[in-house]
């Protein structure tokens, strides 16, 4: 068992470096862009006066730092080669992830709306693996070339969690003789609705609430009749891209039908598990960046005569965050590289509680290692001369966001107790054996 990083590997991430040294961070300082990245003027990034959106600016510059890392050869990293990638593993992704994230924030990574000079890219797998083929020609070299942007619609207002019970609904109905669907219903956070083309929208086609199956998603064009952003929703972490959305009367033909028919969860389970152990992987790094920075601070800083750092109390809970790290950060990678090993939708049924016990671990160590060392630094951790402040509020978000804490460690004991996963069939043997 060998726990080295391949030489391969660590020779990419060196070229990484000097490409964000060469063209990331220059273009970071020129023109003042790093107004975006001074925590003092963070407001920089919020257009206020317009519903608390992104400012165009900001927008334009994180797209800009694509264009490069996509000139270079970074950005599609992931994907497979057909669509530009260099075949990138979920491995690579998770190290390259955390290491990005160590060196802080910046314009070669902010996670506040998922950017990165290496690209992450949901939807072309889940196109790749669900998509008919006039879905692919249209959305997968669209999504590369940003003339088409999917935004995700799942999450209602009355169900948050729960889309087993979601109140949208799809009926069948034809229009001008073409067969179609007719769609009414909310949903909550479909982030990114005010530069999306389209909206993967869920519905209900057929059985109970509370059903699992009878859920199907459609890929609705933003621009459609019915379709309306009715309030954005003001964040921890501004600025906001995060809408309420109505859906009234929606009509769709039958091509418009994303993945199988009935089984929409099992297509939004298929979305979830590369962002997040990648997620995962970049909470990791952050947290080991609040850890270092308090470690440096506390040998620095000399009240009363010496080191904060000669104190057990100052010691102790950064040895904790250190150790809950180390340990992370073996189980992240063994995930990933178990990932690799089988196709993408047998994660779900195998590897899906591994997946959630990195991710809820993951955010919830960001979280604990920035309120560390704001308490370290005292006065100016707590204040915007620091990026504590703004790491804890944005990795806050991830203990709620794509499966909160809760519903990630019901899947893992779902896993565990044998209630679905491998272990369901020995369990289920066992009750069998123990009636008889």
């Amino acid at each position: 068992m060998d726990f080295n990083l391949p030489p391969e590997l660590v020779a990419y991430l060196a070229e990484l470096d000097r490409f964000i040294d060469a063209e990331i961070k220059p273009l970071e300082q020129q023109d003042d862009n790093i107004r975006f990245f001074d925590h003092r003027r963070e407001h920089a990034r919020t257009d206020w006066d317009n519903q608390g959106l992104p400012r165009h600016e900001w927008e334009e510059l994180l797209a800009e730092a694509k264009r490069r890392a996509d000139k270079a050869g970074h950005l599609r990293f992931c994907l497979p080669k057909e669509f530009g990638g260099k075949d990138g593993s979920n491995l690579w992704m998770a190290v390259i992830r955390e290491h990005f994230a160590t060196k802080g924030l910046g314009l070669h990574n902010d996670l506040q709306n998922e950017h990165s000079v290496v690209g992450n890219f949901p939807f072309i797998v889940m196109l790749r693996d669900f998509g008919t083929q006039a879905q692919k020609d249209e959305f997968i070299p669209g999504t590369l070339e940003r003339t088409r942007r999917i935004t995700f619609g799942l999450t209602e207002p009355h169900h948050g969690s729960d889309a087993t019970h979601m109140e949208t609904r799809a009926v069948r109905q034809s229009r001008d003789g073409k067969p179609g669907w007719l769609i009414n219903g909310q949903k909550m956070w479909t982030t990114g609705m005010h530069v999306a083309t389209h909206c993967a929208l869920f519905a209900r086609t057929s059985g109970n609430d509370g059903d699992g199956r009878g859920i199907s998603c459609f890929l609705v064009p933003t621009s459609t009749p019915g379709v309306k952003v009715e309030e954005y929703l003001w964040t921890f972490n501004m600025p906001t891209d995060h809408p309420r959305v109505s859906f009234t009367d929606v009509w769709v033909p039958d091509e418009a039908q994303f993945g199988p028919p009935e089984l929409g969860l099992a297509l939004a389970q298929s979305f979830v598990h590369e962002n997040r152990i990648r997620q995962a992987a970049g909470s990791l790094g952050a947290a080991v960046y609040c850890i270092n920075e308090s470690v440096k601070y506390a040998r620095q800083r000399k009240p009363f005569g010496e080191a904060l750092a000669v104190n057990q109390a100052i010691q102790f809970p950064l040895v904790e965050l250190a150790t809950q790290a180390e340990m992370l950060r073996l189980l992240i990678r063994k995930t990933a590289w178990e990932m690799d090993q089988m196709p993408h939708p047998e994660v779900e049924k195998v590897l899906s509680d591994k997946v959630s016990m990195c991710n809820y671990w993951g955010n919830r160590l960001c979280c604990e290692a920035a309120d560390r060392a704001m308490q370290v630094h005292g006065g100016i951790g707590y204040s915007r001369h620091k990026p504590f402040e703004h790491i804890y509020r944005h990795h806050r978000r991830y203990r709620i966001t794509e499966g909160s804490e809760e519903i990630q460690m019901r899947k893992v004991a779902g896993f565990l107790f044998g209630f679905m996963g491998p272990r369901r069939k020995e369990f289920t043997e066992l009750e069998r054996a123990a009636a008889e």
